[in-house]
């Protein structure tokens, strides 16, 4: 049994939807076990509810907290952030600062990892945000999955649409009222099946 994780921060709610895409993909390959976590939030709950997120995230607050720990017991590890000026939000930078425990012993020694995102924009930092979050998995020693070109969708011009070959992305504008599109969901699809299909044939 291959086993996959799919570890996010969503504020909104976006990359939630991403998470849920992501991990549909990867269950399609068989024997493979597919867990969602997230990760804690940092922002007080007050601020959450003045910024109008505290809505959103009732709508995944069943999912369970990630304990870092954990990721040593993946056979793949599919994270998801949103970005901040760029790079991944806060709340995930946290939880990997975590992980030097993993890190010391090599727990994630040739392991898979991935990562998607979302922006607010078309060039809010989408390949920056996920390229930079690459870093730390070759620190840990991760072999780095993206998603390559013979997904297709990748190369729709028909639409404003996310998605890159370091792996899938969505827009959310910047008041979060863009839900992801079908050819992002599809990507992130792919990106799962991609991923745990990678990580069987290692196992």
């Amino acid at each position: 049994m291959t086993k996959v994780l799919v570890v996010f921060y969503s504020m909104y709610g976006h990359v939630f939807q991403m998470a849920e895409a992501i991990a549909k993909g990867a269950r399609q390959v068989p024997d493979t076990e597919v867990t969602i976590y997230q990760v804690p939030e940092l922002i007080p709950a007050d601020k959450l509810e003045a910024s109008g997120a505290q809505g959103a995230r009732d709508k995944f607050g069943h999912i369970p907290i990630a304990d870092p720990a954990i990721l040593g017991e993946a056979d793949a590890i599919i994270f998801g952030t949103p970005t901040r000026f760029g790079n991944m939000c806060a709340q995930m930078r946290n939880f990997l600062d975590q992980t030097a425990q993993l890190w010391l012993s090599g727990g994630l020694v040739g392991k898979v990892g991935s990562v998607f995102a979302s922006t607010a924009s078309q060039h809010g930092g989408q390949e920056t945000t996920i390229t930079s979050f690459h870093t730390t998995l070759f620190h840990h020693g991760m072999i780095v999955v993206g998603v390559p070109y013979s997904e297709p969708l990748l190369l729709n011009m028909k639409e404003i649409s996310g998605g890159t070959p370091y792996g899938a992305t969505t827009l959310a504008d910047a008041d979060g009222s863009r839900q992801p599109s079908k050819n992002e969901l599809a990507i992130a699809r792919f990106q799962g099946q991609h991923v745990a299909g990678i990580a069987a044939k290692l196992k």
